[in-house]
């Protein structure tokens, strides 16, 4: 079983910047991607960012040029730097991991007021 913990949302003004942190533990495979989802009142649930523990990235559209994924393999985290954040950023965001299953951390949220 896989645990992964979230933490680092919250509230920020227009323009503002927030670091995202989510820590695995439990039965954590070397070869795996973690990334980021959100999800907004009403909305899908979409991927904002991911990245390999070769360290490929991919990114939403959305978020090109203002949000950076990183991890750390030895201690099992991934981070989510997001700046200039806009209030369409507002959302639920969810950390998770793919192995040979998918895993989903209990959500942390991100409000940027305008």
């Amino acid at each position: 079983q896989v645990q992964l913990v979230e933490s680092g949302g919250g509230l920020v003004q227009a323009g503002g910047s927030l670091r995202l942190s989510c820590a695995a533990s439990g039965s954590i495979f070397s070869i795996n991607t973690m990334g980021w989802y959100r999800q907004a009142p009403g909305k899908q649930r979409e991927l904002v960012a991911g990245i390999t523990s070769g360290g490929s990235t991919n990114y939403a559209n959305s978020v090109k040029g203002r949000f950076t994924i990183s991890r750390d393999n030895a201690k099992n985290t991934v981070h989510l730097q997001m700046n200039n954040l806009k209030p369409e950023d507002t959302a639920t965001y969810y950390c998770h991991l793919r192995q040979y299953a998918t895993y989903w951390g209990q959500g942390t949220q991100v409000t940027v007021s305008s």
